[in-house]
C-alpha cells in the first residue's frame, strides 16, 4: 500500500465540512456593515443611471419608498449625493447651504419617515459648484483651500440644523475637519458626528459617479487636493490630523485597490474606518458580470469580505442592497 507520510499538522482538517469553516471563519460580514449611498434629484421622476446599472436618481418620494426597503434588509445607515439643477450651480457654490435645498428637504422628510435610519451627508462643493470642483476656484484657477471651508462649515451647519447625523466631509481641504467640529460645536451640535473621507485619493475609479451626479470638473483635474495613489504614509498623516482634528470616523476611498491603506490605517488609529467601494469598482463588477465573464454574487461577497478583513469596520457600497439579501 501507500507509503503513511507522518504529518500530525493538517490544516485542512478545519476545512472539511461547512460546519468547521463556518466555525473557523475570521471575517464575518453582516447587513449592519453596510452604509448605502443614494442619489436623488429635485425631480419627481425615479430615474435610472445609465452609468451605474442598478441605481437611480430618486425623487423625494422614490427615495422614502426606497428606504422602507433599505430598513427591511436591516441596513442602518444612508449618505444622501445630489443631482442639483445646473441652473442653481455658482462659483461660490451658495445653494449648498440653503436651508431649503435639496439635501436639507430630503433629511427632514427622511427623519419625519424613518427615524431610525442613520443619514449622513456629503459635505462638498462638487454638486453645487458651476467648476464643478470641491472647493472654489480662483481666477488662476487654483482651488482655494480657507475661503472653501467657510463654505463647507455653512454647508455642514445647515444638513446638522436639519436633523443630519453625521457630516461626511469629501472635499480633502486642510484642516476643514476642525473648522466644521467648531462651527457644530458652536452652534450646539455637539452630537452631530463627522466622518471625514481622510484618504480620498484621485482616482480613474470614480467615472461612473461623476456621470451620475453630472459633477466632474469642468477644467483641470483634483490631483492638487485628492491623494496621489503611489502613497501611504500620506493617507497615515492625514489620518493622525482628522483625528486630532476631532474626526470620529475616518475614510478610505476608493476600497479595493486601497486594501494596504485600510490595514495600515487600521494599524494605526483606535477610530473606526470606513471604506467606500465607489462607483468603478460597482461598474467593473456589474459589467463583467452581465457579459457572464464572472458570477455577480460571489463576486460582491467576496470584494466586501475582503474589504472587512483588511480593517475596514463599515462599508459604503452600490451593492449594499444586493449583498444584505444574500447575507438573509
Amino acid at each position: 500500500g501507500p507509503k503513511v507520510m507522518n504529518i500530525p499538522i493538517r490544516p485542512r482538517r478545519n476545512r472539511k465540512t461547512e460546519v468547521i469553516r463556518s466555525l473557523c471563519r475570521e471575517t464575518l460580514l453582516s447587513p449592519a456593515d453596510f452604509i448605502y449611498p443614494v442619489f436623488l434629484h429635485d425631480a419627481p421622476t425615479n430615474d435610472a443611471i445609465d452609468s451605474m446599472p442598478g441605481c437611480h436618481r430618486w425623487s423625494l418620494e422614490g427615495l422614502l419608498t426606497e428606504l422602507d426597503e433599505i430598513e427591511r434588509l436591516q441596513i442602518g445607515a444612508v449618505v444622501l449625493f445630489p443631482a442639483i439643477d445646473d441652473a442653481l450651480k455658482t462659483p461660490r457654490a451658495e445653494e449648498s447651504y440653503n436651508p431649503d435645498g435639496l439635501v436639507p428637504r430630503a433629511i427632514r422628510a427622511i427623519k419625519e419617515s424613518h427615524p431610525d435610519i442613520m443619514v449622513i451627508t456629503d459635505v462638498a462643493l462638487d454638486p453645487y459648484n458651476s467648476d464643478g470642483h470641491d472647493g472654489i476656484v480662483s481666477e488662476n484657477g487654483r482651488i482655494r483651500n480657507d475661503k472653501t471651508i467657510d463654505v463647507l462649515c455653512n454647508q455642514a451647519l445647515s444638513h446638522a440644523i436639519a436633523g443630519a447625523d453625521i457630516v461626511a466631509p469629501s472635499d480633502m481641504m486642510d484642516g476643514r475637519v476642525g473648522m466644521i467640529r467648531n462651527a457644530l460645536d458652536t452652534e450646539g451640535f455637539k452630537d452631530v458626528s463627522i466622518l471625514a473621507y481622510t484618504a480620498k485619493y484621485a482616482s480613474a475609479f470614480y467615472g461612473p459617479f461623476r456621470g451620475a451626479l453630472d459633477s466632474a470638473p469642468k477644467s483641470g483635474d483634483k490631483k492638487t487636493y485628492q491623494m496621489d495613489y503611489a502613497n501611504i504614509r500620506e493617507a497615515i498623516r492625514e489620518a493622525h490630523l482628522d483625528e486630532d482634528e476631532g474626526a470620529d470616523i475616518l475614510m478610505v476611498k476608493p476600497a479595493g485597490a486601497y486594501l494596504d491603506v485600510i490595514h495600515r490605517m487600521r494599524e494605526s488609529t483606535h477610530l473606526p474606518i470606513a471604506a467606500y467601494q465607489v462607483s468603478g469598482e460597482y461598474l467593473m463588477i456589474k459589467s463583467a458580470a452581465a457579459a457572464g465573464w464572472l458570477d455577480e454574487e460571489k463576486i460582491v461577497l467576496e470584494t466586501l469580505t475582503s474589504i472587512k478583513r483588511a480593517g475596514a469596520d463599515m462599508i459604503l457600497t452600490y451593492f449594499a442592497k444586493a449583498a444584505a439579501r444574500l447575507l438573509h
